[in-house]
Parts: structure tokens; C-alpha cells; sequence
């Protein structure tokens, strides 16, 4: 269940990475708004769902790439979601390229962990 959750934060990363190149080409301050609120949202499922994958770790149910993804997601977030609390035109382009490496982080983490469900017996 935490895949879903996991990947439930995909689109609000990704959402975050396209308010940021918005921002970039037109200088309106509320997309940097949007945008940080896009990756609050990120990192609470993000966070929900890596205490729920490192639970499933710790009973051995499964293997430790994907709380590791999941963890590198959340701290690049996390280190986003400061870049963005600074003025707007203080986050460019620090922000963009931190947005566009946790939205790949994001991509991959929530790759490896429905090919991992997929996998896993019934």
C-alpha cells in the first residue's frame, strides 16, 4: 500500500517542477506559491510513505532500495521545500534544479517500488 501512496506524490512533484519552470519564464510570484505547497503535500505522503516502507524492511518483507529511494526523495525534497521558502527571486534557479532532481528521484523511487509489488506473491 505504501507504493500507492508513494506514488500518489509523483504528480505533486512533478507539478512543483512545472510551477517552478512557469515561474521561470513568466516572474509571477504565486507560482513559486503553488509550488511550494505542491512539494508540502509531496513530502507528507512522501514521509507516510517511507515510514511505512521501513516498517515492511524491518519485519523483512522487503529489500532496503526502495526505503533508500524513498529517503534520498524526501531529503532533496525537504532541502527543495527551504530553497523554497526563501523570497521568490531568491529560489532561481537553485529551486528549478532542485525540483527537477527530486521529481526524477520521485519517478525512480516509485518505479522500483511497483516493479517490487509486482513481484512480491499474493
Amino acid at each position: 500500500m505504501h507504493v500507492v501512496i508513494a506514488a500518489s506524490a509523483l504528480p505533486l512533484f512533478v507539478g512543483a517542477l512545472l510551477s517552478d519552470w512557469a515561474y521561470s519564464h513568466s516572474f509571477q510570484i504565486q507560482w513559486i506559491n503553488f509550488s511550494s505547497w505542491l512539494i508540502a503535500g509531496a513530502l507528507l505522503l512522501t514521509g507516510i510513505a517511507l515510514a511505512w516502507a521501513l516498517v515492511d524492511v524491518l519485519r523483512r518483507r522487503s529489500g532496503i532500495v526502495y526505503p533508500l529511494l524513498l529517503a534520498a526523495t524526501f531529503v532533496v525534497g525537504f532541502f527543495n521545500a527551504l530553497v523554497h521558502a526563501r523570497d521568490a527571486w531568491a529560489t532561481m534557479p537553485t529551486g528549478l534544479a532542485l525540483s527537477a532532481v527530486v521529481a526524477v528521484l520521485a519517478v525512480i523511487a516509485t518505479g522500483v517500488g511497483l516493479a517490487a509489488w509486482h513481484r512480491r506473491p499474493a
